[in-house]
């Protein structure tokens, strides 16, 4: 799997800096931020998706959107050690990806989500992110010919709760080796928008 690759909605100032990083990074404004606008221009300069860069399950993860643009971001290896330490993955690419949604239906250009895409168990994996006190927070995960029922256990989820196997997340109709595979490649990818993008706060 190609680190992380999940597709994520990351909704109004829903990163500002993380909790693991000391350089807070705000990636909405007020003409493209997350779903309200509120924050400043974005520091690292997102670049506009051409079509064909943006994958058909992000732009159907993010039906209203007219557009996207790419948001590509590098974890530092205190970030990364963190995020192994709190989970049994390897991180061996430090480059994020992540892509950023915009709609112009309601006046001016705002941000309608973002998306992320992590593969495991042999799939892609699209999650979709809301905005909790600064945190992101899972809304939806979509992967065809994967249980529903398993997926949907990820909702509401964020960087707080542990979603370990048997415990916090079941099986639910997946295979137990590609529940734990899934349920760790989700794990890091919320753990690694929480350390680029999430609001710093103390636990």
């Amino acid at each position: 799997m190609k680190t992380i690759i999940l597709t994520s909605l990351i909704l109004t100032g829903l990163f500002v800096s993380a909790c693991s990083s000391s350089s807070p990074t705000n990636i909405n404004s007020t003409v493209s931020g997350n779903k309200a606008v509120t924050n400043a221009a974005p520091a690292a300069s997102p670049e506009t998706a051409k079509a064909d860069e943006v994958p058909a399950s992000v732009k159907a993860a993010i039906p209203t959107a007219q557009t996207f643009t790419t948001q590509h971001k590098e974890l530092s290896d205190a970030q990364i050690a963190s995020i192994e330490k709190d989970t049994s993955g390897k991180i061996t690419e430090k480059d994020h990806h992540s892509y950023l949604a915009f709609s112009t239906a309601t006046g001016p250009r705002t941000q309608v989500g973002a998306a992320t895409v992590v593969k495991a168990a042999g799939k892609e994996f699209v999650v979709v992110y809301d905005n909790k006190d600064g945190s992101p927070v899972i809304k939806e995960v979509k992967a065809e010919g994967f249980p529903v029922g398993f997926l949907n256990q990820f909702v509401g989820k964020g960087h707080d709760n542990d979603l370990l196997l048997g415990v916090d997340i079941k099986p639910n109709g997946a295979k137990d080796d590609e529940a734990k595979s899934v349920t760790e490649a989700i794990r890091i990818d919320v753990l690694t928008m929480q350390a680029l993008y999430g609001s710093a706060h103390s636990h």
